[in-house]
């Protein structure tokens, strides 16, 4: 520890009360801990990817720090303050000649990171899906790469895809066969989707993005996951397809063993960003982010001794992200579900649950219909359906073709509807099934009555056409539905179990009318 860090653990060189002072050391950073702030000060270190050698570099990439991660933590990052004096007796926000900057922050707890959070199975899908949200968001109003800028070019990336590998290359044993299968697979990946790359940068996909979007970089701040600590240093690392950013949260949470949350923030970030075209690139970004932490962990492993225990899980973790990368390139066994029943009837809580146990990613007929036409005087109209149906149709497709099974979230009334889905399954080669869902009348009306900023529009007039528009799945069709009673126990493990043993016709199948009220039991 330098000098001047070691005097900054004296509670008299900050200009409010501090008690004692804790420092936490990074390979580019110390961060003091002092009351409610910490003061980041970068290292004068030029480590090729980061280059902080001068005061004059320290103070700018202090103020590109502050500029950056305001635009979502700004309730964290304060200012860029001046230290003064000498390092012997340094003065934070002092007046005088300037000897280093620090960035000032709100301090949070360390038991507040999502990391920690998780292990502790304190977040939940909920917490996921609006980072997700927020991520959306937060990429549609960031800076977006022009289609002449030579940001996120296609070529750009793959000297770090194969930088990875040059890291890689001294770890033992089934790695090292796994990496090479996985170089051979990344270089094929790349070179079939350079177009897409390319063609996705021209349609704006290309932002000044975060760059660093893993558990470890996520505090639940106020109820909300809020990110922090976004790369300031090499502009080449942020600026980056939208993929490549949520593929590295993605990855994180299947590498931390939260598969089902991996699901539900993937697929809540493609229905508020309405990007369902990042499937095409999002395994080829999996596997990057995953050999990215291989890379660093075999980098802290060279650090330590042979015999160090440290060396030895380091090289373990390698290896496991390593596996993980290998377990991103299997191919799926995609299929196509529809949702049908009624509005109440409990379709998207169905679906829901799929998604998160089956890894699908859902399309819904109320956010595709309101992204076409907004809020307009009939959403339900005759014109609008046909309109939203044929789009949910185009999504479906474009996910599957990416290597993705599908659930679409409507109402599916007509025979007709489902019959369209049934065609595109046999056109694409994935099995089909319709999932029926049904429930009380009184409990339809129920759950409409109580909606509060749902997407969906449907209202109690909404429902009785519905019903009388209701064509339910019969004969033929009902050996491939499955017929489910949302207001029972067990829903969910029902319809999971029920996929692989589909009702057959009968008088049973017959009598799950979802279009029909049910008297309650």
């Amino acid at each position: 520890m330098n000098t001047l860090i070691q005097s900054l653990l004296r509670p008299g060189s900050y200009p409010h009360a501090c008690g004692a002072i804790e420092v936490v050391e990074t390979h580019l950073s110390w961060v003091l801990l002092g009351g409610p702030y910490a003061y980041k000060v970068k290292k004068p270190v030029d480590l090729g990817f980061a280059d902080f050698s001068t005061l004059a570099r320290r103070g700018r990439f202090c103020r590109e720090e502050l500029r950056l991660n305001r635009r979502l933590a700004p309730q964290l990052y304060q200012r860029v303050v001046v230290i003064t004096g000498t390092p012997e007796a340094p003065r934070v926000d002092g007046r005088g000649r300037t000897i280093e900057y620090a960035v000032r922050m709100h301090r949070f707890p360390q038991d507040a990171l999502a990391a920690q959070l998780l292990a502790e199975r304190k977040l939940d899908a909920a917490h996921f899906e609006v980072l997700a949200r927020d991520i959306a968001a937060f990429h549609e109003r960031s800076a977006c790469a022009g289609a002449n800028s030579p940001r996120g070019e296609p070529d750009a990336l793959l000297p770090a895809v194969r930088d990875n590998f040059v890291q890689l290359a001294a770890l033992p044993g089934a790695a090292a066969r796994d990496l090479e299968e996985l170089q051979r697979w990344s270089d094929t990946r790349f070179a079939a989707l350079a177009p897409v790359l390319h063609a996705r940068k021209q349609q704006g996909r290309v932002r000044e993005c975060h760059g660093d979007l893993h558990l470890g970089n996520l505090a639940l701040l106020d109820g909300r996951l809020t990110a922090f600590d976004c790369i300031e240093f090499d502009p080449a690392l942020r600026w980056i397809d939208t993929a490549s950013e949520i593929a590295f949260i993605v990855m994180d949470l299947h590498h931390r063993g939260a598969p089902a949350l991996a699901h539900r923030f993937l697929d809540a970030w493609l229905e508020a960003s309405g990007d369902y075209g990042a499937l095409q690139v999002l395994d080829f970004f999996l596997v990057y982010r995953a050999l990215v932490r291989a890379k660093v962990a075999a980098l802290r492993a060279a650090q330590h001794p042979p015999q160090h225990a440290a060396r030895g899980e380091a090289l373990a973790e390698a290896g496991r992200y390593v596996r993980l990368a290998r377990a991103f390139t299997q191919p799926r066994r995609p299929l196509l579900l529809v949702m049908h029943g009624l509005s109440g009837s409990g379709k998207s809580t169905v679906s829901r649950g799929l998604v998160e146990q089956l890894g699908l990613i859902r399309v819904r007929s109320d956010v595709e219909r309101k992204r076409l036409s907004g809020l307009g005087p009939d959403p339900y109209a005759p014109h609008e359906t046909e309109r939203t149906y044929a789009t949910l149709q185009d999504l479906a497709a474009g996910i599957v073709r990416a290597g993705f099974g599908v659930v679409v979230d409507a109402t599916f009334l007509r025979r007709s509807q489902r019959d369209a889905f049934a065609r595109l399954a046999r056109e694409l080669g994935v099995r089909f099934r319709v999932i029926a869902c049904r429930a009380p009348d009184g409990i339809l009306q129920e759950r409409i009555a109580r909606r509060r900023g749902d997407v969906s529009e449907a209202t109690i007039d909404v429902l009785a056409q519905q019903r009388r528009d209701c064509e339910p799945p019969a004969g033929v069709e009902a050996a491939r539905t499955v017929f489910i009673d949302t207001h029972a126990a067990n829903v969910l493990r029902r319809a999971l179990r029920s996929l692989t043993h589909v009702n057959a016709p009968g008088p049973r199948s017959r009598s799950l009318n979802p279009c029909q009220p049910e008297t309650a039991t």
